[in-house]
């Protein structure tokens, strides 16, 4: 459940593709989750993604280089301050952020990120893996997740 959203609700009715990612990778997979993030701006693809990893920021800054539409998942509650380029994509209707959370949680944790994945998880159609590291939450995350199509990056 959405406790709060500031952008384009009407991007939650498109075809939406959550992409996560472990914040250690390797370097042979960075390049393929690049040329993924630009192929998926070049299609016009709506991405949800929380951007937090470092790779999950790159990706961000791929797509925000287009003007597909793009979903921002939080993993604590609304920011304050929004960075002017996001604050330019919102007012250009391509960015929704959106949080599963009140106002009240300020900070992320390992609890409120794992809470966020299952919510982009929710709210997508389909999911794409850039890299999951082993024993890490997104390989365990991924073990329970059914019903949903998932793809992986780094294969």
């Amino acid at each position: 459940m959405i406790a709060a959203s500031l952008g384009n609700t009407g991007l939650l009715r498109l075809h939406k593709t959550a992409f996560l990612c472990s914040r250690k990778i390797p370097a042979s997979v960075v390049l393929k989750c690049y040329d993924w993030a630009i192929e998926q701006r070049d299609q016009g693809n709506c991405i949800i993604s929380g951007f937090h990893s470092k790779i999950e920021k790159d990706v961000f800054h791929y797509l925000l280089a287009g003007t597909q539409p793009i979903i921002m998942a939080l993993a604590r509650g609304m920011k304050e301050r929004i960075e002017p380029v996001n604050r330019a994509a919102v007012n250009d209707g391509r960015l929704l952020m959106v949080t599963p959370f009140t106002e009240n949680i300020k900070r992320v944790s390992a609890e409120t990120a794992e809470k966020r994945n299952r919510f982009m998880i929710e709210l997508a159609d389909e999911v794409v893996i850039g890299f999951a590291s082993k024993g890490g939450m997104l390989e365990r995350l991924f073990a329970e997740v059914k019903g949903q199509k998932v793809s992986w990056i780094q294969e």
